[in-house]
């Protein structure tokens, strides 16, 4: 029998015979992994991934945005609130990704819990994102190399950028795995290397330089006011701030579309949520911390380099404005290439989720299934052409006119970023209420996340709140353009769902209904932590060393 016979077909809804290419698990009949994309991404990778894909020039340059508007007070707070709505985001993931390992990414987890409609709009709202962002990092790439020249159009530079991503993404899993590897290595000793200058420049450590501490905290510039005068103000100020930390964090929820090309997705998710948790800990939190301590929010270098943004490249960041305060020379340009790699890394995981995000519409019934067509080395050739068509997007930064233009509509990837968490968490809360609704202990779940159920809860307020106030600046006044890009995202998802509803007349899945044992183990799987284990207990004590930090 062919084994795609009962793919997405729940159990009790076939009545023949167990074949021999059957197997079954703990009571769960599991079926032979299909031959499409390839389980191939090693626990270092998905874990170096998931927090390599979050950061970015949201966190290296936006920061300062933040700063400059908002205050140090209003900056770290903001980070700490958005940090643990991003871990709660991480942890719905990790309970649902690790219990169905399934290749159709977050979306198919909505499409089980909650509505097919709802699952549609999720992806679709996903799959704009990147779609969208995907040839902004290439522009930003582009933008970055002029710190060096002008002379060189920047039209050469995005189709060497765009070259490169293609060439990465069509080597295959193993090697887009391995390149993201580094590239996100790289990210993490650059941001290592920042937090540690910044806090020798806020010591004293430089000569000539006295110990600042939480001088520029003093003095009311902690909590600056925003658009309005007085308490209000302030106030605004931080919900700014929660917005574009928001931003910042974006992309943590990627490991929820590695898992489909995870090697033992019920071992290495886990293992990258926790490390995930730390690092959000040391480099977010830690670091804009530190940004707050060690540049003045109301400084005239700050401003002007929150004014460039992205094109402005290494002078953009408030890293740079402080290293340049406390007149250190012959950084900046070597903080500029490395954002280079940053904006690189960044272009080539969102091509590839944007490619993963088209095909699990596929798998999940959401999109032509000719999206789901794999090359011999597991990548959907046709749905990354789709998307890759779109990086011609970023020929835009030729002309100056159409760029404006461009960085209105690239203003929406926010809002984008922040329905998608909305739909991971309203997800996880139906995954939640089917358990108990079907009498399923969650101690039985292969990750049992903490802090559940009032985790996902919290963070699902804060995000549904975000995205409704994130474009309260533009009555502020009335911009009808921002308005449009701030929440052009809401009508999108709203209109997806009711449009996919009317179409196929959906219904929303009752609790006691909820198919919560379909797909939810891989037999391959089993033999792989099998394999993995007894190949790990074979290792000398010096070879589980280097294992060990590797695997960090």
């Amino acid at each position: 029998m062919d084994s795609q016979k009962y793919n997405d077909v729940p159990p009790p809804m076939y009545e023949g015979e167990k074949n021999d290419d059957q197997h079954v698990y703990q009571g769960e009949v599991v079926y032979p992994k299909e031959e499409e994309t390839i389980r191939a991404l090693k626990p270092r990778q998905i874990s170096m991934i998931a927090i390599g894909g979050a950061i970015g020039t949201g966190l290296v340059i936006g920061s300062g945005t933040s700063l400059a508007r908002s205050g140090p007070g209003s900056l770290f707070i903001s980070y700490v609130v958005m940090g643990i709505v991003c871990f709660g985001v991480m942890l719905a993931l990790g309970e649902m990704s690790t219990r169905f390992p399934s290749k159709k990414g977050f979306a198919g987890h909505a499409t089980r819990c909650v509505d097919p409609a709802f699952g549609f709009a999720t992806a679709l709202v996903y799959l704009c994102k990147y779609l969208i962002i995907s040839p902004n990092q290439i522009v930003a790439g582009a933008l970055v190399i002029r710190f060096w020249t002008t002379a060189i159009n920047g039209a050469v530079w995005v189709t060497i950028l765009i070259v490169f991503v293609i060439a990465i993404n069509c080597l295959g899993i193993k090697w887009f795995g391995e390149v993201e590897f580094w590239l996100s290595f790289i990210k993490i000793l650059t941001l290592t290397g920042l937090i540690l200058l910044a806090l020798i420049i806020d010591l004293g450590g430089v000569p000539g330089q006295e110990r600042l501490g939480f001088v520029y905290w003093k003095n009311g510039k902690a909590f600056k006011p925003y658009k309005k005068a007085g308490d209000l103000g302030k106030f605004l100020g931080f919900v700014n701030a929660l917005v574009l930390a928001l931003f910042a964090y974006m992309g943590t929820e990627l490991i929820g579309v590695t898992v489909g090309e995870a090697k033992n997705p019920r071992k290495t998710v886990p293992a990258a949520i926790k490390k995930t948790f730390f690092r959000i800990l040391f480099f977010y939190i830690i670091g804009v911390l530190l940004i707050g301590m060690i540049v003045d929010s109301s400084s005239k270098q700050l401003a002007q380099a929150a004014a460039k943004g992205t094109s402005g490249g290494a002078s953009a960041s408030p890293f740079v404005v402080a290293i340049q305060d406390a007149g250190i020379k012959g950084l900046p340009a070597l903080i500029n290439a490395l954002i280079l790699v940053f904006t690189i890394s960044a272009a080539n995981s969102d091509q590839y989720i944007a490619s993963r995000t088209l095909y699990g519409m596929a798998k999940d019934g959401n999109a032509p299934r000719i999206f789901t067509k794999c090359t011999k080395r597991g990548v959907p050739w046709v749905a990354f052409i789709f998307t890759g068509c779109f990086m011609g997007l970023a020929y835009l930064v030729a002309d100056n006119d159409a760029l404006s233009i461009f960085n209105y509509f690239v203003n929406s990837v926010t809002i984008f970023g922040g329905l998608t968490w909305v739909s991971i968490l309203a997800s996880h809360v139906g995954f939640m209420r089917g358990l108990k609704r079907q009498g399923i202990s969650r101690d039985s779940l292969p990750f049992k996340a903490p802090f559940q159920p009032y985790m996902t809860y919290f963070s699902l307020a804060m995000a549904v709140a975000v995205c409704i106030f994130k474009g309260f600046d533009s009555f502020m006044p009335w911009n009808y353009k921002t308005f449009i890009t701030n929440y052009i995202g809401i009508p999108v998802y709203v209109v997806g769902y009711t449009v996919y509803k009317l179409l196929y007349r959906t219904k929303a899945v009752k609790m006691h209904e909820m198919d919560l044992s379909t797909g939810a183990r891989e037999f391959d799987d089993i033999e792989d932590e099998t394999e993995e284990d007894d190949k790990y207990k074979s290792l000398n004590w010096k070879q589980k060393a280097i294992y060990q930090l590797k695997n960090w």
